[in-house]
This record gives C-alpha cells, structure tokens and sequence, in this order.
C-alpha cells in the first residue's frame, strides 16, 4: 500500500489509537509496524482474532500484559553460556509471572466452552512456574541477593554480621572509655570498607592505629584502632567469599534458565502478539466497531458507517454502495457539506479493514480486497517545487492513471478544480472515462454540472450528493446514494444578504438548459424530501402498531393465563369441598347405624357430634381467614389513641398502643413484654377488653370498660431523676398499672453509676403486689431496665 494514501487518509492516526491501547512496549512497537495487508486468508484471520478478542473483553474485561521487556538480548546471552546478572533473572522472572497470569485469563471456563482463534496461543503459553519461584526466592531485588539463596551465603552473612557486632562491641568501649577525650564525635563510621572512629587531628599519635581519611578541615583524623584491624580484615575476607557465593548463584540460576531458552523466546513473541491483538479488540470497542465482510468482487457496501477521528456523537452516519450496480460514483453539493469526509471514511475503513481493524459501521458492512488505494484529497500545491494547485492534482492523478488497475480504489477530490472550468470538467469526464473503462472502483467529489450529467446518462456511473438545509442554511452532512446535489451558490447568497438584483443579473447569465437542470435538480429535492417524511411518518405509524398489537397479544395472554389458574384453582377447591362433606356424611351415616344397633352411651354420642361439629368449624375458619387477614378499613394517624388495644397482623398479636404515629406512619405497640415499632397498615383496631362485677361500680350490664388501660403505659422512665424523686413517681405508676390489670411493666432507670437502679430493686422488694422483678435482656435494655411481674389478683 503506497505511503502517500496512509498519509492522506491520515492512517496514522488510526495507529496511534491502536498503539495507546497496547500495554507493553512490545506490543506497542508491533502497533506501530501495521500495515494493510492485500492477502483475503490473512486479513479474514486478523479480522478473527480481533473478534475473539472483543468477545473475551466482553466476558472477562479487560487485560494487561505488564512491562514485558525485549530480552532477546538476554536469550542470546544464554544460548552461548553466559552467566546473567540479577536484573536480567528478574527480567526471565517477570515474563515468566506475566505468562503465567495471561495463560490464567485465557483459560476456557469449562470443557464445553468452544475454542477460537486465540485459544492454541493461550494454551501454548508456558509459564515456567518452578523456574521463577526460584529466581524470585533467590533474588530480592536487583540490588538483593535472600540470604535464604544458599547455605553458603547464609553462614557467610551470619558470620559478617558477627564480626560486625564484636567490632562494634570493642568500639563501643573505646567510645566511653578513656579514650573519650581523643575523639572529635562519639561515634563510629566507614571509611574504604573498614570500621573507624573521628580522632582530633592534635590526638592522632595517642590513638594507636591505620589512618584512612581525614575531614576537609583537616581537624578530624579517621583511625582504625589496631585492636580491629583483624576484625576488619576478617569481614573483607568474608565479603569476597559472599561476592563469589552470590556469583555462583547466579551462575546456576541462568545455567537453569538456558534450558528453556527455546521456550522463553515463544513466551515472549506469543505474548506481544496477544497484547497486539487485543489492543485491536480495545480498539473496536471503544469505536463500538463491528467485523466487515471481505469479497474480491470489488464491491463496497458500508451500512452506517461513521468516519473513526470524528466524535461519534457528532459524526452523521452515512450508508454507501460501490461496485455492484455502478463502479464510479460522483459526489456533488455544497463546500463544507461533507463529500470530503465520504470519502475519506471509504478510504480509512477499507485501510483498517485490510489492516485486521474492525470499522466503525454496522454488522454485515462489506469491504472489497484491493491491492491499492490512491487519494487526491487536498490542496497540495508546492511552491519549492513551483506546483499550483491544479498542478499537483494533475501530477498525482497522472501517478494514478499509470499504476490504477482494476484491484485498485481510486479518491478523487475536486477533480478537474483549479483551472478553467470549462476545460477543467472536460478532462474530468475524460479521467473518469478512462477509470470506468478500465472497471477501477472510483469515487470523486465535484461541483460541476457536467459531470451531473455524464452521470446521469453513463451506465455504471452513479450520482450522489450531501443533503444541504436551505432553511438554515447548514449541511446536514447525510450522503444521499441516486440523487445529483446543487451548490445552492443563489440560495446561499441570497440568505445571507446578497440584493435580488445581483443574484437576478447572476441568473441571466447562465443559460436557459443549465437553469432549467438546476430546476429540476431542486424539484427531485423537494419531491425528495416530501417521499421521505411520508415514508418515516408510515414507518411510525406502523411501529406505533405493531407495538399495540404486541400489548394486546401480551394483555390477552396473561388474561388466559390467569383465567385457566384461577378455573383450575376453583374446580380444585370444590373437589376439595365436596370430598369432605361427602366423607363427613359417609362418617355420620355410619356413626347413627352403629349407634341404632348397640347400646351406645350417649356421652359417646356427644363426642363424635362435638367432633363433628369441630371439623365443620375448621374448614369455616378456612373460608374467613383471608376475610379476617385484612381490617375493614384502612386506619388513619387520627384514629389511633394511647392506650387503644390493637391487632398487630403480621405477628398475629394483640396490644396496646403506646405512641402516637410519626409523619410516616411509625409507631410503638407494647405486646406483652415485647415492644415493637409498627407501621399503621399493618394494625387493626379491636373492642376493649372488658371485665365484670367484684369491686368496680358496674353498668346495668354488669360490665365496665378499664379506663385505666387507656392512660396508663406499659413502661416508665426514670432517667435523670434522683432516687427519692424516682420512688415516689414509681409509687404512684405501680398502683395505676396494678388496678389497670397490666401484667408486667418496664422500668427505664438507665445505667449510670447504678444508684437510681438500686434503689429502684430495693424499693420493689418492698412491695407486696410485685411478684417479682428482673434485669431487661440483651437487646431490651440490658442493666439500663427492670421488668417488674405483678401478682395475679
């Protein structure tokens, strides 16, 4: 593919994109070395990797590659026996764990699971687990050799830091001894490899020893003491056996790397070729791209395609066809109308699309194999080279007339532009003459009139335009396949102030057939546009249709549905009925024969009427039970009152109400000892209890109603209050709860320092109406609440 059209259709960029997706620098550079390719079996196997690799992003998300590092270099190395330094294991070590993660990824998540392309790459992986564990158990860093890499280099080290510790020790010594006077600092250090301590430069011949530096000053001598020099030679001597240790080991480790020299370079190609791959599958979807279909008939057939350097919120979708009914295609309309960029996405896709991308249009878009494409797009004049503008078209189009042949895509911008118009559109229609003979799949932009009319009377050629709002005088940028454009020049003028009588005088210039072309040009718009707002207004509406008819199918289905379980549920129920009373006669029948013929007590005969009667009363309760499931009215915030006894549904208990309902419909019921927070739907409202006669004056009934439990809670707090203020207001609550009939009651007196409790326990030991008290459990108030039982009366 010649470089001029990858620079003009600005393929580059599109590599750029690819590249920022690729996670390693290998993968990268492989990014960058793309091309198109003119081989079908190459491009359809690029087109599925890269659809394998879209699918797998899809189901896994996505994945990195890590820095995976060019070591052919150090595969070399090992080849031919060198030992390799500790970055360079590392290095082995990384790929190796990168491997092994990539091969994990890629692993099919059952036997099932159909393999694709990408699968031999994944399963020839090989991640040579042992191999890095070692080099990673060895080596810490690239500075660090473990101490655990040998148990020569254990004892070693061991030993150095031995030394080092005695050395210390002895040092130390000096340090506070009388040798203190001699030294400028209190401290030990290293000069050359070998322990010293700072002498004042007066006192260098009172400090027996190897003198190794002196301070800028001059004021600080550095002296070993002869009492370690022995000690020191001892560590040097150890640090040359730990660097021929550390040697040794690396010598094993890459003699044990070399062996898998074959394997480590596949590692490393099958691993920068699958971080290419999926950079091409990240690339497709972020540009929500699809894989096309390729033929090697020339045909061309994009559905929706967008241009991929436009943003896709901005860009108008165009849909194309080349090569079927018509192999030349001329494009017309006004500037900034986007013909350019038609034919610019034409190129770029059918580059990506050879170059193993996925494009930027609908499924099933096709692209024709070509061997070449050629692009005019531009204003290419050169002044070193004293080319106008005409003149560098015409330059490359005489390139292209040479090399074109019927494997080839030909872009032609303005063809014919810059000269006389005159003699510009004749050589235009002879160029495209020429390529249309010649079967070269061609496509030009123009705003002459002639070439309107070659097409329109040319078998095989075609027109096109890009559609322009004169209203608002904007393109609208859709490409309209069938349809000659205008350059609306007049219309344009005229909108944005030009006077009629220049725009008037402009039109008796052009001739009577030329108006009468552009006429009816203007009036297969209008005809147009009209066709297509009928045709999008017809498509509503049967849309709008099929949607109800679809309702209406879904409504009737479920009524059915309903209708056949609600009969079976029925008919079930009724068998279930008529069983039973027909087994309930059956039984009686029998009973009343049994009874006629022998000397039955009658309290026999009582119970089995009572049994009887209890399994009539059964099957009534079933019947009412979701009668009963649901109060008769929805209760309201102003209907509930402290003190009123409820049915709590849901528990299937009753209560009384101990605080009003919030703004959502909370309250508190007190249910026996249980206290609970409930919403208002989920209560019922019942008759007070009532009791009768023995102490209380009555009605003429012999009933009173206990007005007493409607005022007084199932629970007082005390907190805050002093013991003897506590005592008293207790008093007073207990005798109200005890005449109120309640059965228990809580007391809130809080934790504290435990005095208000205390009292309160001893005061209740006192009374004779408690039966007895106890600590709240976990989760009702622990130590903070007593619950008080009172006697029965």
């Amino acid at each position: 593919m010649n470089k001029k059209a990858l620079k003009t259709l600005e393929f580059d960029k599109i590599i750029d994109l690819l590249t920022a997706r690729a996670t390693s620098p290998m993968g990268q550079e492989r990014c960058r070395k793309l091309l198109p390719s003119d081989s079908l079996g190459d491009i359809q196997t690029m087109q599925k990797q890269t659809a394998d690799a879209l699918s797998c992003l899809f189901k896994k998300g996505s994945i990195s590659f890590g820095s995976v590092k060019n070591i052919y270099p150090i595969i070399r190395r090992l080849e031919i026996g060198s030992s390799l330094n500790s970055s360079e294991l590392l290095q082995i070590a990384s790929l190796l764990e990168n491997t092994a993660r990539v091969k994990a990824y890629g692993r099919r998540e059952s036997d099932n699971e159909q393999a694709d392309s990408l699968t031999v790459l994944f399963d020839s992986l090989e991640p040579l687990t042992p191999l890095s564990t070692e080099i990673r158990r060895c080596i810490l860093s690239e500075e660090e050799i473990s101490d655990d890499a040998s148990p020569a280099l254990k004892s070693i080290r061991r030993n150095i830091r031995g030394c080092s510790d005695r050395i210390h020790s002895q040092l130390s010594g000096m340090l506070t001894g009388s040798m203190r006077t001699y030294l400028q600092d209190a401290v030990i250090t290293m000069r050359n490899g070998r322990y010293c301590i700072p002498v004042k430069a007066e006192y260098k011949n009172q400090v027996s020893g190897m003198i190794h530096d002196q301070s800028s000053t001059g004021s600080t001598i550095f002296v070993e003491p002869m009492a370690i020099v022995k000690l020191n030679n001892e560590i040097r001597e150890l640090e040359i056996s730990e660097a021929k240790e550390i040697d040794t080991i690396l010598a094993a480790l890459s003699a044990r790397a070399s062996g898998y020299t074959e394997l480590l370079q596949y590692n490393l190609e099958n691993m920068t070729e699958l971080d290419f791959i999926f950079a091409r599958g990240s690339l497709a979807m972020d540009m929500n791209a699809t894989e096309p279909i390729f033929n090697t008939e020339g045909i061309v057939q994009l559905r929706k395609a967008r241009h991929p350097l436009i943003d896709r919120k901005q860009v108008v979708p165009i849909d194309l066809t080349l090569g079927e009914e018509f192999d030349l295609l001329i494009i017309t309309g006004p500037n900034t109308g986007g013909k350019t960029v038609s034919l610019k996405t034409v190129g770029l896709l059918t580059l990506m699309g050879q170059s193993g991308l996925h494009i930027p249009a609908l499924d099933r878009s096709r692209l024709s194999l070509f061997t070449e494409v050629y692009a005019d797009i531009g204003d290419e004049q050169s002044i070193e080279q004293s080319l106008s503008t005409f003149s560098s078209h015409m330059t490359n189009t005489v390139s292209f007339l040479e090399k074109a042949d019927e494997h080839s895509l030909v872009l032609f911008d303005e063809l014919g532009a810059g000269t006389d118009p005159t003699e510009g559109a004749a050589l235009a229609i002879a160029i495209l003459s020429f390529l249309h003979r010649q079967g070269i799949r061609t496509m030009a932009t123009t705003h002459y009139s002639e070439l309107k009319v070659y097409a329109l009377s040319t078998p095989g050629v075609e027109n096109a335009s890009c559609e322009f709002d004169l209203e608002t005088l904007r393109p609208t940028y859709r490409l309209l396949v069938g349809v000659p454009g205008k350059s609306n020049a007049f219309a344009i003028s005229s909108k944005l102030g030009l006077p009629e009588y220049i725009i008037d005088e402009a039109r008796q210039q052009i001739s009577e057939q030329d108006e009468s072309f552009e006429d009816m040009l203007t009036s297969l718009e209008q005809n147009r546009i009209a066709l297509e707002r009928e045709k999008e207004e017809v498509a509503r509406y049967r849309q709008e249709a099929e949607s109800l008819k679809k309702q209406l199918a879904d409504k009737q289905e479920r009524l059915d549905s309903q209708k056949e379980k609600i009969l079976a549920k029925a008919n079930e129920e009724a068998r279930t009925v008529l069983q039973e009373a027909k087994d309930y006669a059956d039984q009686t029948m029998r009973d009343f024969q049994k009874f006629g013929k022998s000397n039955v007590s009658v309290k026999e005969m009582e119970k089995k009427r009572s049994d009887l009667r209890g399994k009539l009363d059964k099957t009534r309760s079933k019947n009412t039970l979701k009668a009963e499931a649901k109060p008769k009215k929805q209760l309201k915030p102003g209907d509930l009152h402290i003190g009123d006894s409820v049915k709590v549904l849901s528990m299937n208990l009753k209560g009384t109400v101990s605080t009003k309902p919030d703004s959502k419909g909370f309250l508190f019921v007190q249910m026996g000892i249980i206290r609970s927070k409930i919403h208002i739907s989920d209560l019922m409202l019942i008759d007070e209890p009532v009791i009768t006669g023995g102490g209380f004056s009555k009605s003429s009934s012999g009933k009173i109603k206990m007005a007493k439990s409607s005022t007084v809670h199932t629970e007082i707090n005390l907190l805050g209050k002093t013991v003897d203020e506590a005592i008293a207001e207790l008093d007073k609550y207990l005798d109200d709860a005890y005449l109120a009939h309640l059965p228990s009651v809580r007391i809130v007196h809080g934790k504290g320092t435990g005095a208000l409790r205390k009292g309160v326990q001893n005061y209740l030991r006192t009374q004779r109406i408690v039966e007895e008290f106890h600590q709240a459990a976990f989760g009702e108030g622990d130590a903070g609440v007593t619950i008080a039982t009172f006697r029965k009366s």
